[in-house]
């Protein structure tokens, strides 16, 4: 795991701001749900670049290229976070997937591991923007150690070797720790690569 304290200055963060609102008027914001049960995360989410991470009670975890509820492809990533990529992923090729994930009020992720991508060589980046949030990690075991990261508005964190599929979540978010969001809440961009290299 790689951790890059604010990485995005804060007029670069008011950009990349203004991008993901971009993202979000072209594909809204969505409530998914988790297989089997059909229960609702309690986290909004959206995505952009070629793929979308997506789940339903029905199909479950997948990327596909269209928004479930509008059936449009996604919009582009934003070319700050590509230029990101390139500069720390370590990675020869670009990002096909960016999954927007919206935090407010009491919304959490629980530890869990990215696995839905064919090619766990590519790392997994995040940025965080608007309120901090408590950031867990532990190992590749459910029941490794953990331990807590406050991300706060412009950090960046990758996943990627050893750690690539380590158990991470988010704890909770702190309410009042930034105001670029003006509606209060986080915003987490995690770019992922989704295929493998032909």
């Amino acid at each position: 795991m790689q951790y890059f304290p604010q990485m995005f200055d804060e007029t670069a963060q008011v950009a990349l701001l203004a991008a993901a609102r971009l993202v979000i008027a072209d594909a809204p914001l969505f409530a998914p749900t988790m297989p089997r049960s059909g229960n609702k995360m309690s986290v909004r989410m959206t995505n952009c670049g070629p793929f979308g991470w997506v789940t339903d009670k029905e199909r479950g975890y997948r990327y596909q290229p269209t928004h479930p509820m509008t059936g449009k492809t996604w919009p582009p990533i934003p070319p700050s976070l590509l230029d990101l990529w390139d500069e720390v992923a370590g990675y020869p090729l670009p990002p096909e997937a960016c999954l927007i994930n919206y935090y407010e009020g009491q919304a959490k992720m629980g530890l869990h591991q990215d696995k839905d991508e064919e090619d766990f060589s590519a790392p997994v980046l995040s940025v965080s923007l608007g309120d901090t949030g408590l950031f867990r990690v532990g190992g590749r075991s459910r029941q490794d150690p953990t331990r807590k990261l406050e991300l706060k508005s412009g950090d960046v964190v990758v996943l990627g070797g050893e750690d690539r599929l380590a158990y991470h979540g988010i704890d909770r978010i702190l309410p009042g720790t930034s105001d670029l969001i003006a509606e209060g809440g986080r915003l987490n961009l995690t770019l992922r690569r989704v295929t493998k290299p032909k």
